[in-house]
């Protein structure tokens, strides 16, 4: 298939690439007008999240899915528009669209896991994404294979939210916890939710939505110790007060750092053979990318 990847030199991007290059697939990055690299392995196409017509101009007819894996603008308008600019031209064609959102849309799941039905219940930083995740889906009765993957926090190729702990746990000389030292986080390794996002491009019905989770709930104080061991610290996680956080790392991303969940991602495993199959998280910050 000829993808269209939005965000495809993004810490997920390019292990989605990665992946589908190695299925067989042929990449085609979206890159934004001023910020073209010189020639690499893909085809490309100029585009801007905030010019509409410049994404449905990318969309071209022998272009066969389109996968959004862009960091939201923070704007419910642009995204929304952004949204419908890519998957206006796939409308009535059955190609798919596939658009990342992410596990905050749920909240806290306090002593339940959340599965795909589960109701969204967002925190501020990801206030208005499951307006955005109703719009994609709504695209199914237009005749888009419209899905939505919704990942867990991402470890992997030492980087995503892992690689903070890491720094944390340098600058602070011992691990380091947000707010409450209970929080669980669900996990999912980069090239592990890669290989979701092809199966759901390939595979998924229009209309459905998916959780990249492979470790339902792993507590930060198992994480942060791990991370501690990356950065050659040791000893007990320390607690990094709420409010201190906040001041340091902005209000809402500490918020999120903080939030307890539990989340299944069973349903991509048993109704798209999905297979996660790389190390845990804490094996991964312990001994793998991060040391």
């Amino acid at each position: 298939m000829h993808t269209l990847i939005v965000g495809a030199h993004g810490y997920l991007g390019s292990a989605a690439a990665d992946r589908l290059m190695a299925l067989g697939h042929q990449v085609v990055e979206l890159v934004r007008p001023g910020n073209e690299r010189p020639e690499g392995r893909y085809e490309r196409r100029i585009g801007d999240l905030s010019d509409p017509d410049s994404l449905s101009a990318a969309v071209t007819p022998d272009i066969d899915a389109v996968i959004n894996l862009a960091t939201p603008t923070g704007d419910a308008d642009t995204d929304a528009a952004a949204v419908a600019a890519l998957t206006d031209p796939l409308r009535g064609t059955g190609r798919p669209f596939v658009y990342t959102s992410g596990i905050w849309v749920l909240g806290a799941t306090g002593a339940s896991t959340a599965d795909e039905d589960a109701p969204t219940d967002p925190i501020p930083i990801v206030g208005y994404r499951p307006d955005i995740e109703r719009q994609v889906l709504a695209t199914a009765d237009d005749g888009v294979r419209a899905g939505v993957v919704r990942p867990g926090i991402v470890h992997g190729r030492g980087g995503g939210i892992p690689a903070l702990l890491v720094d944390l746990a340098r600058k602070h000389k011992a691990p380091v916890v947000v707010g409450d030292p209970a929080v669980r986080w669900p996990m999912v390794h980069v090239d592990d939710l890669a290989d979701l996002f092809a199966k759901v491009m390939e595979q998924a019905p229009a209309g459905t939505v998916w959780h990249g989770v492979s470790q339902s709930a792993v507590p930060v104080r198992e994480l942060a110790t791990a991370a501690g061991e990356a950065a050659g610290v040791s000893g007990e996680p320390r607690v990094w007060p709420l409010d201190e956080a906040r001041a340091e790392l902005g209000t809402q991303f500490a918020d999120a750092l903080a939030l307890d969940q539990s989340v299944s991602g069973e349903q991509a495993q048993g109704r798209l053979g999905w297979r996660p199959r790389h190390p845990d998280a804490v094996a991964d910050l312990r001994a793998g990318s991060y040391r």
